[in-house]
């Protein structure tokens, strides 16, 4: 759809569970979407220009968060806690939250967050959060939803890919800022990449849960992969190593070949290029697919 439409159409039905109801189309107003991304200085020439002339413009804010400060793209140098490092990719999310939080708390209804290899179709995710809420009688405002690609990396261990990208609900941020300096239960001073772990065990505690974000025909929406990696992904045969991503998503199973991602897909990972996210973007938007 337009990547600034005002109103989005959606299909209550076309949830995981549910069942789909023929013909179903009801419009909406879209929801209002903050799209944040942590990159690094030597990201901003190709990535993040290449995300700010495609896909961005779909969200009603974006911000990136970077190592220096550029009001043209616009990115924003944070403080944070421990080193600038990949390892410390926690401490990193945790003040971007903070900020946004202080900031923007009131003026969107959902945050998004991933990294500078993300390719986002906005208007799909308002589709999906609208489509979303519509189902549940639900307010974002009031609500609280934790929304992305669900892993299981064990027991207990469920959180929401980071790679993949992952949302809050307004309701959701706030919660968290009120508890987000609780060492015990949310980590407040832990150095680790992991920040998509930390903040699930932080939302777990607090009684948040993640959303299965699948269609109703249980195609996938949110993608730690790029396009073709999921296309073309087959599990390990016999003999071969494990695989961590049939592991983390033993619990639901994997869908393959065309199976493996919904059309109304919201999010594909390790779209590093700059040329590839123009590629794609004018493909998504340009291109007559009736010719």
């Amino acid at each position: 759809g337009p990547l600034n439409a005002t109103t989005v159409t959606i299909s209550p039905s076309n949830h995981y569970g549910e069942s789909i109801v023929d013909g179903e189309a009801i419009v909406v107003p879209a929801p209002r979407i903050m799209c944040l991304v942590y990159t690094m200085a030597d990201a901003h020439g190709n990535r993040i220009r290449a995300m700010r002339d495609t896909w961005a413009g779909g969200c009603d804010g974006f911000l990136a968060f970077s190592t220096q400060s550029d009001p043209r793209l616009p990115t924003i140098s944070l403080e944070h806690e421990g080193p600038e490092s990949y390892d410390n990719m926690w401490q990193k999310v945790r003040s971007i939250w903070r900020f946004v939080g202080t900031h923007y708390l009131e003026d969107f209804d959902w945050f998004f967050i991933g990294g500078d290899d993300l390719f986002v179709m906005p208007h799909n995710l308002k589709t999906y959060l609208a489509s979303l809420v519509y189902k549940d009688g639900t307010d974002p405002v009031t609500k609280e939803y934790f929304v992305g690609r669900r892993f299981n990396a064990g027991g207990n261990d469920y959180f929401n890919s980071g790679g993949a990208g992952y949302t809050l609900s307004r309701a959701t941020l706030r919660r968290f800022l009120e508890n987000m300096d609780d060492a015990t239960h949310c980590a407040a001073h832990r150095q680790t990449s992991m920040e998509d772990v930390m903040i699930a065990n932080c939302l777990r505690h607090l009684g948040i849960h993640f959303t299965d974000t699948r269609d109703a025909k249980g195609r996938e929406r949110f993608h730690p992969f790029a396009p073709g990696t999921h296309l073309h992904w087959k599990p390990p045969g016999p003999g071969q190593p494990r695989d961590w991503y049939e592991e983390y998503n033993r619990e639901w199973g994997i869908l393959q070949g065309k199976d493996c991602c919904a059309p109304d897909s919201v999010s594909f990972h390790y779209v590093k290029k700059a040329s590839m996210v123009r590629h794609m973007h004018a493909l998504l938007n340009f291109c007559d697919l009736n010719k």
